[in-house]
């Protein structure tokens, strides 16, 4: 299970203008503002961009400035592989340490829509231990129980983060990950393909990789 919400992109007008910055062609831009103050990338500006991408990464350095940020609600064995891409990228997490005990335990806190009935039931036996603990802790505060929490805890729970990317990110992270065995990958997949101007600032990469 993995959920993509709240999620904005921001800063293409900038990003664009610095695309024209190594030959001084900004006179040639074509993007405006509406009235509301909103950028419209112009079809020059977007044909441009679209040509840097599939020139490569030295001439696509501007879609580094085009930041995306998301709320990512996965478990914690898909935030394992995630974070090989913490370079470029930030993310403010849910504490699991703070926060672990302050509610009860119940089985949509885990990714389990793909559990067999075997492993649902293995599931809701270790939520009913983690709940029993949890309740001594709250009662007693014993670090023990808490050491008990957290290593009990199975990596299928779900943790929120709110991330913050770059469409550079993004290209290396669908690339890497399209054909993924693990389901969440191609929601994510996905998502990046639904993105703003994707057809101009991602695609073209990710035929560039796929000849």
């Amino acid at each position: 299970m993995i959920k993509l919400e709240r999620w904005s992109v921001m800063n293409f007008d900038n990003a664009l203008r610095g695309a024209r910055n190594p030959l001084n062609s900004w006179s040639k831009s074509d993007s405006t503002y509406d009235e509301n103050g909103k950028f419209i990338p112009g079809e020059v500006d977007l044909d441009l961009g679209r040509r840097l991408v599939a020139s490569g990464p030295d001439h696509r350095k501007f879609i580094r400035q085009i930041f995306v940020s998301v709320d990512i609600t996965a478990p914690l064995y898909w935030w394992k592989e995630y974070d090989t891409y913490k370079v470029g990228t930030v993310a403010n997490s849910c504490s699991t340490m703070h926060k672990i005990h302050s509610k009860p335990f119940e089985r949509d806190d885990f990714s389990h829509d793909r559990m067999s009935e075997n492993a649902l039931s293995c599931l809701d036996t270790v939520i009913a231990c983690l709940e029993e603990t949890r309740l001594k802790y709250v009662e007693t505060k014993e670090k023990a129980y808490w050491d008990d929490l957290i290593q009990l805890l199975p990596s299928s729970y779900n943790q929120m983060r709110t991330c913050t990317l770059n469409y550079e990110n993004l290209i290396n992270i669908y690339n890497a990950r399209c054909n993924h065995k693990l389901a969440e990958w191609h929601v994510v997949c996905d998502w990046i393909r639904s993105l703003p101007y994707a057809d101009y600032f991602i695609v073209p990469a990710l035929k560039e990789w796929a000849k």
